[in-house]
């Protein structure tokens, strides 16, 4: 079964609101938007063509939606590593208001069909693609509360905030991981991938 992947921006304290520009998500009074801008460097661009190089389809929410469908369908080369796959690929929208969706290949998913549809896709995708999450929040959180995040690619940016919606909110599952992959880009960058492996186990020295 392919696995369902989990890529996201985040700050030293967590923060994964709108990374890419102040307009993105202000919500909450958020007034730090673009913070990952003066980080980005070719080395976390490579490693996000290696990601897109996995994918068999794509899970978005909302949010992450409206924000990709506003600028990766004027993108049109085809030659482009991340638009091609973006614009030619499945795309599965996880919505209750999405009605009438203009990008080609986009398929809108409510709340209570959600994770059988998730399943479903992972059935058809060949095992070795990705059915990948980009951003989303709150739909990360959905997915993470049900154990059904099978990899985690952080992407954690040297700065930190002190204010914004964060990946992992109070009252999630105690989740223990291991580190597959690691490597640090030239603006400082750490990019860590982890792999669930079940509950948290806990001890005393």
């Amino acid at each position: 079964m392919a696995k369902l992947t989990l890529t996201t921006f985040l700050t030293l304290d967590g923060v994964m609101q709108a990374p890419g520009g102040p307009a993105e998500d202000p919500g909450g009074g958020f007034e730090y938007g673009g913070w990952l801008v003066p980080f980005a460097d070719d080395g976390m661009a490579q490693f996000m063509i290696e990601v897109f190089d996995r994918v068999g389809a794509f899970l978005l929410g909302r949010r992450t939606y409206d924000i990709f469908a506003g600028y990766w369908p004027q993108v049109t080369d085809p030659a482009d590593p991340i638009a091609g796959r973006l614009n030619g690929l499945p795309k599965y929208v996880a919505s209750t208001t999405l009605a009438d969706p203009q990008w080609a290949g986009t398929t809108v998913i409510d709340g209570e069909h959600l994770q059988s549809e998730i399943v479903r896709v992972k059935d058809a995708l060949p095992a070795d693609r990705e059915l990948q999450v980009h951003g989303s929040g709150m739909l990360a959180q959905w997915l993470l509360a049900r154990d059904l995040v099978d990899e985690m690619n952080l992407l954690v940016f040297p700065v930190y905030l002190g204010a914004g919606r964060r990946l992992f909110p109070r009252g999630g599952l105690p989740t223990a991981c291991e580190l597959t992959d690691s490597r640090t880009t030239a603006a400082g960058t750490a990019i860590h991938t982890y792999r669930r492996t079940g509950r948290a186990s806990f001890g005393t020295f």
